[in-house]
């Protein structure tokens, strides 16, 4: 049987980050929010009873909570190209910065897909997450 993809190939019992980029390293210094995006995916079998992506954002809040992130939201539809996707938005403070985490789920069988964006303002994670597309890319806008 042919499989593909990295992932369809991937041992489904452990989690597997796919993409995780930074503005700069992540152990560097700077005085603004390293920016990031990342990609990870986990089995589904990892979470007994797990029917849509809104409950993930149980095990999601306590890891962002015990990083020193509040959630600004609870978990709400955010559709990406038609397909179902759930967001969840949070914030933690940096000295006299804030540091956002946006977080969005899917379930694609056998896996749970997050793509986590960290950045300095809700605003600039929203416009990013406009160009998010799973199929043709978006028309380029004129400016």
């Amino acid at each position: 049987m042919r499989q593909d993809s990295a992932v369809a190939k991937a041992d489904t019992s452990q989690s597997i980050v796919l993409l995780a980029t930074f503005e700069r390293p992540p152990e560097a210094s700077g005085d603004t929010v390293n920016s990031a995006v990342v990609i990870a995916a986990e089995s589904i079998s990892a979470y007994p009873g797990l029917k849509d992506a809104s409950q993930y954002f149980g095990p999601i809040g306590e890891i962002a909570k015990s990083k020193g992130f509040t959630a600004i939201s609870e978990p709400y539809d955010f559709p990406v190209d038609g397909k179902p996707i759930v967001r969840q938005d949070f914030s933690k403070k940096l000295g006299g910065m804030t540091m956002v985490q946006s977080s969005l789920v899917m379930l694609r069988a056998p896996y749970v897909l997050s793509f986590t964006f960290i950045g300095d303002s809700l605003d600039d994670i929203t416009e990013e997450l406009e160009g998010l597309r799973f199929g043709q890319p978006a028309p380029a806008k004129n400016r």
